[in-house]
């Protein structure tokens, strides 16, 4: 098993004391076969605190280090946040270092961030989930090159609402047509555990969520814990495992070089 969605250092909203080398000693203690780092890129971001980008050529040679120094399969990816006016510098950055995975990630929408409330004035919680899916459904549509979808759903851990839950039927129309999107492009999506311990207390996406894409031929599939900290690599994997196998999936897909190796679920863990 390897958590395909975790941040080191190089990451400005994550533990700045958590790096590689701390997910290696923590996934061997958990008896993980290695550990994917997928630090945030997410360019034009008007938050001053993600406006510095990461030098990929120091940040290879430091992971190139800790893979020798301790032997251990470190991998490689990236969490690109879409926006349309940042294509070129996604697609740029993508072609030019050899990434394991890419996930995409919609942290923005239209120029704005939910985390901090702006983009929820003025609209009713549904409104605003339906602007977010709306603007799910440009990503996949505009950009080609990334694997995985990352925390489909997680809008709704975001708002001054009282509810944390959301009727996947008022929305259908539009998940329908983003999973079928990801499905055609050969695409997969994640089921991220880090809404356990949020206020939804619900993985993104939602099993609602997870069921449909199942139900509409979507087979590839990824856990990651979304850790912002060595400590919370592989959390609620047990539980991510559990309900994938009620929903219906026989096998999870680890990315290496771009490429899914799917793993019988019942085998790993």
């Amino acid at each position: 098993m390897i958590d395909q969605h975790t941040h080191t250092r190089y990451s400005p909203d994550a533990d700045q004391k958590t790096t590689c080398l701390s997910y290696v000693n923590q996934a061997k203690l958990l008896g993980f076969s290695g550990v994917m780092v997928t630090d945030h890129v997410d360019y034009d971001s008007p938050d001053p605190l993600f406006q510095e980008m990461i030098d990929y050529d120091v940040y290879f040679k430091d992971i190139e280090h800790v893979r020798k120094q301790t032997g251990f399969d470190i991998r490689v990816g990236v969490e690109l946040g879409y926006q349309a006016c940042s294509i070129s510098k996604m697609k740029a950055l993508v072609s030019a270092y050899p990434f394991d995975l890419v996930i995409m990630s919609l942290h923005l929408v239209d120029g704005e961030d939910p985390y901090y409330g702006d983009y929820f004035k003025g609209k009713t919680q549904e409104e605003s989930i339906r602007r977010y899916f709306k603007a799910v459904l440009k990503s996949v549509e505009q950009f080609d090159d990334f694997d995985v979808y990352g925390h489909l759903d997680h809008i709704i851990r975001y708002g001054t609402f009282e509810t944390r839950t959301y009727d996947l039927k008022r929305y259908q129309d539009l998940i329908d047509e983003i999973l079928k999107t990801i499905i055609r492009k050969g695409k997969g999506i994640e089921i991220n555990m880090s809404g356990i311990d949020d206020i939804t207390k619900s993985p993104y996406p939602s099993i609602d969520v997870l069921k449909r894409y199942k139900a509409l031929g979507g087979k590839i599939i990824t856990i990651g814990s979304d850790a912002h900290t060595f400590r919370d690599l592989g959390r609620y994997f047990l539980e991510a495992k559990s309900i994938l196998i009620d929903v219906g999936f026989d096998e999870i897909a680890i990315y290496q070089e771009r490429k899914p190796v799917f793993f019988n679920i019942h085998e790993v863990l």
